[in-house]
């Protein structure tokens, strides 16, 4: 037995059965197979199998039935055993942010990249942070410095109205505006993060990256810029939801007369009224030019949980131990960071958003019955979201939304795919593709609750038995187990939280 699996197991971190032939942690081997699964393509497809899977290097090089080929297998350098177990492609995360600090305090990335590949996430769309940050950490992450997800870098366009990245109270010129995509696209991005831009800026900024072949994740405010514009530029994908309802009102939302935009309080309490106000039929107009024009939808439905049952929020089983000490002082409501706002905040509240969350996720729905593509992202970070558990709360809330468990699994799979622009390499388990691979203890289209962790719910351990949890996520063709990964974060937290 290797001499880290013995101290990985002498320090209590490994919480499995290693048998012999098991990858090592971390290692890329030569060549690695993973026998006797069930295997989800990833594309809507039921499972098929059992299966095996070879891969070498980072690439999957072929699947066939279960002992099909017992020299290949026995030749392999690494063996999972998966039988009983599901193997999905690795998941792809539309909208996450690096951060290296909360409320004023730092937190490792180390924090970040463990949780989402832990949860299974293989790559994630970065849609606006630092942008030195990312373009290092995407280089990092493809040379395989860093146990961390692959990163795509949207990196953030200088925002316009009163926070204009231009100056205050100056408008950007055109020639600025497409001077400005330039640079983006000159310094590396592999898109471009929108919001809070007028309609003429807007376009022009669309114009401007079509020409120079980058995407655009728009984050629509309550702003003259609506679905309408973000049809009409064709952007990749449209975020959270706001811009849907908003170019489907009659006239405008009835905001109260002392409402202010600035005040997160007033925007998120109004926000959650939006989609009541607008028109049904001219909703599915909306949706439909969305769907016209290319133009994908993002909902990040786990990040406005907490509006429409902030209990549920607060109580999440991952705080206890996955929960770091900067994010927790970043969550406790506090004007001065975003998405703290629930010092004022009501029953009332809850009850409209709640009516908020089954039109919208009827919209949504709708919008995939008409063609469009649906993604999964979390937003983790804010509004009580723990990387990666926010992420595989979202899945859940796709099956609320009426989807089938494989329609979300291909949601959180082949549709990023598509929308980064690497349905030929990502998003499948398919020969040639890149070794990205989800291997899970139990039965996810049973139940999608059996991707969260073993550990958080005692109850619902009892009921799975021996079932549960994700046990490897590989990326790249690097097999990373999925409870060490975890307990290294526990570890971590706990160690954070002592220095308090």
């Amino acid at each position: 037995m290797r001499r880290d699996l013995v101290a990985g197991i002498a320090a209590g971190l490994w919480s499995f059965n290693v048998f012999a032939g098991a990858p090592e942690h971390g290692v890329r081997p030569e060549t690695l197979v993973i026998t006797n699964g069930l295997v989800i393509d990833g594309v809507g497809t039921p499972a098929e199998g059992p299966a095996d899977i070879f891969i070498v290097g980072d690439r999957i090089e072929r699947i066939v039935p279960a002992g099909s080929d017992p020299e290949r297998r026995e030749a392999a350098e690494a063996t999972i055993d998966a039988a009983g177990k599901y193997v999905l492609p690795g998941f792809i995360n539309m909208h996450g942010h690096l951060h290296t600090s909360r409320a004023g305090r730092p937190m490792p990335l180390e924090y970040q990249y463990k949780l989402w590949l832990g949860s299974g996430i293989t790559t994630v769309r970065d849609v606006g942070s630092d942008g030195d940050l990312i373009l290092q950490e995407r280089e990092r992450s493809e040379a395989g410095e860093i146990a961390a997800p692959r990163l795509s870098a949207y990196l953030w366009f200088p925002n316009g109205s009163i926070q204009s990245g231009w100056g205050p109270g100056v408008a950007p010129s055109e020639n600025e505006i497409r001077s400005m995509v330039r640079k983006l696209k000159k310094r590396g991005a592999d898109g471009i993060k929108v919001r809070h831009f007028d309609r003429k800026d807007f376009l022009i900024i669309g114009d401007e990256a079509r020409k120079q072949g980058l995407k655009i994740a728009h984050h629509v405010g309550i702003e003259d810029t609506n679905a309408w514009d973000v049809a009409a530029v064709g952007v990749a994908s449209i975020e959270h939801w706001y811009g849907v309802p908003d170019a489907a009102l009659q006239g405008i939302q009835s905001f109260p007369a002392d409402f202010n935009h600035t005040n997160e309080l007033h925007r998120f309490r109004y926000a959650g009224r939006l989609w009541r106000e607008a028109d049904p039929d001219r909703v599915q107009e909306v949706l439909q030019t969305l769907v016209d024009a290319g133009v994908a939808w993002n909902p990040t439905l786990c990040i406005y949980e907490a509006s429409r049952d902030l209990q549920r929020a607060l109580t999440q089983p991952a705080f206890k131990e996955y929960l770091h000490p900067s994010l927790e002082a970043y969550f406790a409501p506090n004007p001065k960071f975003h998405g703290s706002f629930f010092f004022g905040w009501t029953n009332t509240d809850e009850v409209y958003w709640k009516e908020n969350y089954r039109i919208w996720m009827q919209a949504i729905r709708d919008f995939a019955d008409m063609g469009g593509i649906v993604t999964t992202g979390e937003d983790a970070g804010f509004i009580y979201q723990v990387y990666g558990f926010g992420y595989l709360r979202e899945l859940q809330l796709h099956e609320e939304a009426g989807f089938h468990p494989l329609e979300v699994i291909k949601h959180a799979t082949w549709n990023g795919a598509q929308v980064l622009g690497r349905d030929d390499e990502l998003g499948r388990l398919k020969p040639g593709y890149r070794a990205d691979v989800v291997v899970v203890n139990g039965n996810p289209l049973a139940d999608l609750q059996i991707l969260m962790p073993r550990g958080l719910n005692p109850t619902l351990d009892d009921q799975r038995g021996d079932a549960g949890g994700i046990e490897w996520t590989i990326k790249d063709g690097i097999p990373y187990s999925s409870p060490r990964l975890f307990a290294e974060v526990r570890a971590l937290v706990s160690k954070a939280r002592l220095a308090e």
